[in-house]
């Protein structure tokens, strides 16, 4: 301050006159007014009277019980799942074997050879959910208000009502959904693989994390768990399709010319794999045999069609 008054040639001229004590006298006084100055223009914190502060205690108070309830109330289900989880029956089908089990809401599954349910004795949630480990056909009961969800692994296959074939390749690290009739959707988590339709297949590999979306023959997807096998003027290739699905077994052609030969024909259930394919091998002038690691090999010269 004193080179500004200095500099600015101060109009008061009694300031070069000071001595200086008398100078910092001067602006003692000068930085007490500033400083009350600046205190009369700073908040003041007023304290509220006792019986207003209680009573904003006693509203926070409420307030603060008020939200832990709605919380409770909103959480409750998925704490009592937490506390009390459900406990699921297993039904497994052995590895030569196939099971059908009707659930406590009328869904009918079929459960493939090597594969394991897991479900609740009665479904008494928001949901019907199921655990799948393999192949199974399900035949779902129609109900809106409570969709059905299997979950095999991460993979979550939802509807409300229809029939479709899952089916869990664990070498593959695939899984497929195949739609006979209705709809369905198939999800991983959260996030959406895509909805299908009769004769639609999503096919979702886990290591890959890649989908893929085809239409296919459900009829021929589904034939392991049928109990007829019906052929009616189908590829020979088809036809043993059908077969390595009822059977649960692996046959190949030695010769791809074999594969464009037709059929017809009913095997009617209980009939045994080898009976069925002599008779296919007759009418097609083909032969077979099997490997020593039990998958089945088709030989032959083929068909003019």
């Amino acid at each position: 301050m004193k080179r500004w008054l200095e500099e600015h040639d101060n109009g008061n001229a009694q300031w070069h006159d000071l001595d200086r004590s008398a100078k910092d006298q001067w602006l003692s006084v000068v930085f007490s007014e500033i400083k009350n100055t600046i205190s009369e223009t700073e908040p003041k914190i007023v304290s509220l009277p006792q019986r207003k502060l209680g009573l904003w205690r006693s509203i926070a108070a409420v307030a603060a019980v008020l939200l832990i309830s709605f919380t409770l109330y909103l959480e409750w289900p998925s704490l009592q799942s937490r506390l009390h989880p459900v406990e699921l029956t297993t039904l497994r089908a052995p590895n030569d074997q196939k099971r059908e089990i009707t659930l406590t809401d009328g869904t009918r599954i079929w459960l493939n050879a090597g594969s394991a349910l897991k479900y609740p004795e009665t479904f008494n949630g928001k949901a019907r959910e199921v655990y799948l480990s393999g192949e199974a056909y399900f035949d779902v009961r129609h109900n809106p208000g409570k969709p059905f969800i299997i979950h095999t692994g991460t993979v979550l296959t939802t509807v409300l009502g229809t029939a479709f074939n899952i089916k869990e390749d664990k070498s593959k690290h695939t899984i497929q959904v195949t739609v006979t009739p209705g709809k369905v959707s198939v999800a991983n988590g959260q996030k959406l693989l895509g909805v299908i339709i009769p004769n639609q297949q999503i096919s979702y590999n886990t290591l890959k994390a890649e989908v893929v979306q085809a239409t296919v023959n459900a009829n021929a997807v589904i034939a392991w768990q049928q109990r007829d096998l019906h052929f009616e003027d189908v590829s020979f290739e088809d036809a043993i399709i059908q077969l390595e699905q009822h059977f649960n077994v692996k046959i190949s052609f030695s010769n791809p010319k074999l594969k464009t030969c037709r059929f017809t024909g009913t095997s009617l259930n209980g009939e045994e794999l080898e009976k069925i394919l002599k008779v296919m091998c007759a009418f097609n002038n083909a032969t077979y045999q099997i490997k020593p690691d039990g998958n089945f090999v088709i030989d032959g010269a083929g068909c003019n069609n």
